[in-house]
């Protein structure tokens, strides 16, 4: 597994200076370890994926999709990519933008309930 790759560097730090609302939204609750002591990075690679969040410690992606990831085609891209991050024993959890405005708590509920009883 290769994390951060040098070429995706000017890539993720665009992403990063344009985030949506969305990510915003919920960047201001994993920010500075604030969910539950987590350690949360935004616009992280592994591979030459650019993962919306990461939390290392606990090997969990988070994805937060609009409404392009309904179409055929991005829908069979997001799976192959779950699998190839899955093979590498990261979990991917995929929000719909909307629910993160919506039910933030029940998203966050749902974050915590993947992370390990250790910490």
């Amino acid at each position: 597994m290769i994390n951060n790759k040098k070429i995706l560097i000017t890539y993720r730090k665009r992403l990063r200076n344009n985030s949506t609302p969305s990510e915003i939204r919920l960047w201001t609750y994993l920010k500075n370890k604030q969910l539950l002591d987590r350690k949360f990075r935004r616009q992280h690679s592994i591979d030459n994926f650019i993962l919306d969040f990461y939390c290392p410690g606990e090997k969990l992606a988070i994805e937060l999709d609009g409404g392009y990831h309904n179409t055929p085609v991005q829908s069979a891209k997001d799976k192959e990519r779950d699998l190839i991050l899955k093979s590498y024993r990261i979990k991917v959890l995929r929000f719909r933008n909307e629910l993160v405005f919506r039910d933030i708590n029940g998203v966050l509920e749902t974050i915590m309930g993947e992370f390990s009883s250790e910490k």
